[in-house]
């Protein structure tokens, strides 16, 4: 279906879903007959089509970037950054927020009804990949004519979608910032992941991943992981000062046989999750995490990936940031750096971990705001 660029330029934050009746052909070689893609988008669209932003979205994140629409119980994970006057001005700047494939809140994912079966895909949704996500976002950009995006940013996967934007379409990407992430996913990131999707399908409502047909949820499992992914988020200064070894109050336990008020979050946290996430989701997700690999097989492969960016890059890490610690962005610097590309690293101290990019700071909006009105031309 077709996006009538009217509606859009005249209004201020729109919420659509792209409809498409052809084939979407994944990297595994594998496709589907259609897909829908939901997105967001805030600000207006100039007449030249110049004032274009993609912000890309995390793990467990959706198209919701900034703002209430009529539905949403919160603002959206980067409302900090995005609206009129912050760091990302909507009266400046046109943002497109795509929600991903694989997804559990509107795209094409597992919980999607399979129109060839008219049953949901559930675990035979095709595995993902951050290309296979550009892809489809290079598909949203063409159908609303957008020529260039003046910056692509994101953090954490979202990151990874950034850099990998930078390679596949350099000659459509003036800038792009690359916030707490990687270029290729460790080891240690990959055996928290496989820990996570263990404990999915070691719930007895799994069912191989078939739970739909079984009118059941591993809620369980899905729960557990969410703890398990959210504690990799945090940093340990910032579990210290938030809670100590501070005892829960037996007035607002979840459960009975909670005793630390660290304990108490983590269940309360991982519960809200289990009601709104989609198992086969999480596992689809953390795969696509596990599987990106920019670097190739060595750094001399990565220089020559490099190589082929034209854009601008801002390169930002967390120094309490342990599930991508700086380590991670630096190696992408120097290599960019090695091979020419116009590049600037920076890390912050940040107080949230990993969890740091989501937060607005002084410094970090000034570095963001600055970086993406800079104009050496």
């Amino acid at each position: 279906m077709a996006v009538s660029l009217e509606i859009i330029s005249t209004m201020e934050k729109t919420r659509k879903i792209l409809r498409k009746s052809q084939e979407f052909h994944f990297q595994n070689g594998k496709s589907i007959s259609q897909f829908e893609l939901a997105y967001d988008t805030y600000g207006k669209l100039n007449k030249a089509m110049s004032n274009c932003i993609l912000v890309c979205h995390a793990f467990s994140g959706s198209h919701h970037a900034a703002g209430k629409f009529d539905n949403d119980e919160k603002n959206g994970w980067w409302d900090e950054f995005i609206g009129d006057g912050k760091t990302i001005d909507t009266n400046k700047y046109f943002v497109v927020s795509v929600n991903n494939f694989g997804s559990c809140f509107g795209s094409s994912g597992p919980k999607s009804i399979c129109p060839e079966t008219k049953k949901p895909y559930g675990i035979d949704f095709p595995d993902v990949t951050v290309l296979d996500w550009v892809k489809s976002q290079k598909i949203l950009m063409e159908e609303l004519k957008i020529p260039h995006w003046e910056m692509v940013a994101g953090g954490s996967l979202g990151g990874m979608q950034a850099l990998q934007w930078a390679i596949s379409y350099p000659d459509i990407v003036k800038k792009a910032c690359v916030i707490a992430a990687t270029a290729q996913s460790s080891p240690q990131n990959i055996a928290l992941n496989e820990v996570a999707r263990e404990m999915i399908k070691k719930d007895e409502n799994f069912h191989d991943g078939n739970y739909f047909e079984k009118n059941a949820i591993p809620k369980v499992g899905l729960m557990t992981a969410r703890m398990l992914g959210h504690i990799t988020y945090l940093s340990e200064n910032n579990m210290q000062k938030r809670f100590g070894r501070k005892k829960q109050n037996p007035e607002s336990k979840v459960e009975t046989d909670v005793i630390y008020e660290i304990e108490n979050y983590l269940r309360y946290k991982g519960d809200k999750f289990s009601e709104i996430f989609d198992a086969n989701t999480y596992i689809l997700m953390t795969k696509a995490m596990d599987e990106f690999n920019i670097c190739g097989d060595n750094e001399n492969d990565f220089q020559l990936i490099l190589k082929k960016i034209k854009a601008k890059l801002l390169i930002i890490s967390f120094e309490s940031d342990w599930l991508f610690p700086s380590w991670h962005s630096k190696f992408i610097q120097k290599n960019a750096m090695k091979v020419g590309i116009s590049s600037s690293y920076i890390e912050l101290e940040g107080s949230y971990g990993h969890d740091s990019f989501l937060f607005a700071s002084d410094e970090y909006c000034n570095i963001v705001e600055n970086f993406l009105n800079f104009n050496d031309g």
